[in-house]
């Protein structure tokens, strides 16, 4: 553990220049701790910025407390020495603070409190050589994010931020997070925040976070609340969105199988000069086999007015959208198709705009511009 000296424990003081209230500065092995051990006894880094030498001789000149100038002030008495100026240099902050303190007293001193010893001491030994251990992160992250901000230390700020992103950060801590975040100006680890709570909405909300959230913060937990009914509200008009381009993938589909029944043939079905062999290979349209069915229908009803047979109605629909599709109504082979282009011109505007609109988003959502029975003129004029 880190022997970090109390006021308590301190000896009396040996300089008679020394003020009987100030701790005497500390001798070797002041902030050492047991550090983690690989297999071959080697001390295990967590992170690292620098090479490996530099590294221990910063941690060294940490451990040691040599020629330490400055005290650091914690709470429970705790008392953390360091180097002003590799202090200073590290943060904007405490150089200021430094300032400050050196213009009342002949030892410097600064104080940081509101966190756990064991987190100021990892903190500042960050500030030594950019190095912590990774079970001292997981058990101080949240600590080390507030010191990093405050006494304005970016590149430890966006490790805390790394480590929350990439493991770190549960259901059960991200509203803490999340506030945090917004705090410590935090914009990408806030959004992460946002984004998991959106995503797991009801099991956070039984969450302790929450909860005291909702108490502290009804403004924010009221701003989560609408977040989550718009997020709701966007997810449903995608799957709306998708359903409808399924459903018009459908029709072009049936559209492509109804050409190659009437020009080509399939199977046991198509034009009367078309000789079926008896060894066909499989056909490459999937509504071919639905549609050859209809038709068969269609063929046969006795019913095969528009509206007295709910398949003969589709397969009438099916027509019409062919001949709002086809180019070449004097030379296509399949049914009706010129007699349909002949009663569009005396269809209702209504209808006729229902009907564009549906052949365009066919269109769009397939855009086959270039298809057989759909030429470039003819899409053109869709978006005029």
């Amino acid at each position: 553990m880190c022997k970090v000296k109390n006021i308590c424990e301190r000896p009396a003081p040996v300089n008679k220049d020394v003020s009987p209230t100030v701790p005497p500065w500390p001798g070797p092995v002041t902030n050492s701790l047991h550090k983690g051990s690989s297999n071959d006894g080697s001390p295990q880094k967590g992170y690292s910025c620098v090479s490996t030498a530099t590294r221990d001789l910063w941690d060294r000149l940490f451990d040691e407390g040599y020629k330490a100038d400055v005290s650091v002030n914690t709470d429970d008495g705790g008392i953390i020495y360091a180097h002003a100026n590799i202090l200073g240099m590290a943060s904007p902050v405490i150089k200021a603070q430094l300032k400050q303190s050196h213009r009342f007293r002949r030892q410097r001193s600064i104080s940081i409190r509101g966190v756990p010893v064991d987190a100021v001491r990892v903190f500042i030994r960050f500030l030594y050589s950019s190095c912590y251990e990774m079970k001292e992160m997981e058990a101080f992250v949240v600590h080390l994010l507030v010191l990093a901000h405050v006494y304005v230390v970016p590149h430890l700020k966006q490790e805390c931020e790394k480590k929350l992103e990439h493991g770190l950060l549960t259901i059960d801590n991200v509203v803490d997070i999340f506030q945090l975040a917004l705090l410590c100006d935090a914009p990408r680890l806030s959004l992460i925040c946002h984004r998991m709570i959106l995503k797991n909405f009801k099991t956070v909300c039984t969450t302790r976070g929450w909860k005291t959230m909702k108490k502290s913060h009804p403004t924010l937990e009221k701003e989560l609340v609408e977040s989550m009914i718009e997020e709701d509200t966007r997810q449903k008009e995608r799957i709306k969105k998708i359903n409808e381009r399924k459903i018009y993938m459908l029709l072009y589909e049936a559209m492509e199988a109804l050409v190659h029944i009437y020009e080509d043939g399939c199977r046991t079905i198509g034009p009367s000069d078309k000789d079926f062999k008896e060894n066909q290979a499989p056909c490459k349209y999937v509504a071919c086999k639905g549609l050859e069915l209809l038709v068969r229908h269609f063929a046969g009803c006795k019913l095969r007015v528009p509206g007295g047979c709910i398949h003969c109605r589709r397969m009438w629909q099916l027509l019409e959208l062919h001949s709002r599709l086809c180019s070449g109504s004097h030379n296509c082979r399949v049914p009706l198709c010129r007699n349909f282009k002949e009663r569009i011109k005396k269809q209702s505007k209504k209808d006729e705009i229902r009907w564009k609109m549906l052949v365009k988003k066919i269109l769009t959502t397939k855009r086959i511009a270039g298809a057989p029975f759909v030429s470039s003129s003819f899409v053109s004029t869709l978006w005029q």
